[in-house]
């Protein structure tokens, strides 16, 4: 049985000595508008500590709307995030922003016209992984478990569990039937004191459901 102090430390920034190129992120990103849960990581191999800046755009402070991931997600390089702030009005005759201007131009512009279009925040489950250069649009929900191909532009909500893939990414299939997702959500192994998790590893990655039910 393996215990609890030989799990990584989750305080740890970069949690493998001999790979600094992998990074806890709720060690390592500093804006209060992004929440990231324990032992997600980002993996670079320019740092993970480049995350906010790299892979976070148009994430300004006065919109104000949020990313949050959960714990256990792993993102490999290159991942983007699109924030609202890279949505432009489209309601009127021009998508030109005006009122991101100094002087007439923002004086003269309607700051409601520039919120219109944002979704709100952009929200990831728990033990997700997104692909090599993935993009998320604004807005976007990602479920519990769902898988992001490379390269994939996610301009809708993902179901938990699913598999998506492509530009627009779509669903290719579901991990698992129907029933074992409804059970997998509510064991939701994820939230577990992570000394359950350490000494459940095996059923959690080997898929054996009969054992994370009856987990100790």
């Amino acid at each position: 049985m393996r215990s609890s102090h030989l799990a990584p430390d989750s305080g740890a920034k970069f949690p493998i000595a001999e790979f600094p190129r992998v990074g806890f992120l709720k060690n390592l990103v500093r804006s209060p508008l992004i929440e990231i849960g324990e032992y997600s990581y980002y993996d670079d191999p320019e740092g993970p500590e480049c995350f906010e800046e790299k892979c976070v755009l148009y994430h300004y402070d006065f919109i104000g709307d949020r990313l949050v991931i959960g714990r256990f997600c792993a993102l490999a390089t290159g991942v983007q995030f699109i924030m609202n702030g890279a949505n432009h009005a489209l309601d009127g005759f021009s998508t030109f922003p005006f009122g991101i201007f100094p002087g007439s131009w923002r004086e003269a512009s309607d700051p409601a016209a520039h919120t219109a279009g944002h979704r709100g925040d952009t929200i990831i489950g728990n033990d997700v992984w997104i692909g090599m250069e993935a993009t998320i649009m604004p807005g976007v929900r990602i479920g519990d478990g769902a898988i992001i191909a490379a390269k994939s532009v996610v301009a809708k909500d993902v179901p938990p569990y699913a598999v998506v893939a492509g530009n627009p990414a779509r669903i290719v299939r579901t991990r698992f039937p129907a029933e074992a997702i409804e059970r997998l959500l509510e064991i939701a192994w994820w939230h577990w004191p992570i000394d359950k998790v350490t000494r459940n590893i095996a059923a959690i990655t080997g898929a054996d459901l009969k054992a994370l039910e009856g987990a100790r």
